[in-house]
């Protein structure tokens, strides 16, 4: 694609528990053939390769995103397949001059997948310690689409605090919280829920999840 004509969303991947979330949302957007510029923060290395075992490294960041997006929420590798061709780019995390730390850097928005507490307060406050957050707070005073999928349990009254001041700035705040209604008998199907609803969110079309209709028993038709 065109750099001058390429619009890509901003995927910020922080150091919560939930890398196959961002794995979904990611696969999601490739998928309905969207450009993506991608930001993994350093906690969320340390997630990744305690859940997957997968070191992403700036120097082979494709390769080792190849084999993240390739392997299901069950950790069974070559689940998907990735297109080799897709538009992504990737941004190392403590790159404050990298494009989406500036608001002239055109981007359809961001989605924060997951996002750890420690993530929303340095959004809502405006902190902009690494790549990650200062491009949410470029996409908050550009007025953009900002997704959070916070993915903490309990929630502490600060922490409600910050997610009231993102809601109050314009962003969605999306809890990554699976629902049942659309008959899950996998894991994947679960984490496909909350992916989809971050692309709800976005706007983005997909096939993640069998959506209400409005009659009861979906679920159970579904698994017989």
């Amino acid at each position: 694609m065109n750099d001058a004509n390429r619009t890509p969303w901003v995927v910020g991947v922080s150091g919560a528990s939930g890398t196959p979330y961002a794995a979904a949302v990611l696969r999601g957007l490739l998928d309905a053939g969207e450009s993506v510029d991608l930001v993994v923060s350093r906690a969320s290395r340390l997630t990744l390769l305690d859940e997957t075992g997968i070191a992403f490294r700036d120097a082979h960041w494709r390769d080792d995103l190849r084999v993240w997006l390739e392997r299901g929420a069950d950790g069974k590798p070559g689940t998907f397949a990735v297109d080799e061709a897709a538009d992504v780019r990737h941004w190392a995390a403590g790159d404050l001059a990298a494009g989406p730390s500036s608001g002239s850097y055109p981007v359809k928005g961001m989605l924060i997948v997951p996002a750890s507490t420690a993530c929303v307060a340095g959004v809502a406050l405006g902190l902009s310690k690494d790549l990650l957050q200062r491009a949410a707070s470029v996409t908050l005073k550009e007025r953009r689409k900002l997704v959070v999928a916070v993915r903490e349990t309990p929630l502490n009254g600060q922490t409600l605090k910050h997610l009231v001041a993102l809601d109050e700035a314009g962003a969605v705040v999306l809890p990554a919280s699976p629902a049942f209604y659309a008959g899950a008998t996998h894991i994947q199907d679960l984490v496909d829920f909350v992916a989809g609803r971050v692309l709800d969110a976005a706007g983005v079309p997909h096939r993640l999840y069998r959506r209400w209709e409005g009659e009861l028993g979906g679920a159970q038709s579904r698994g017989d």
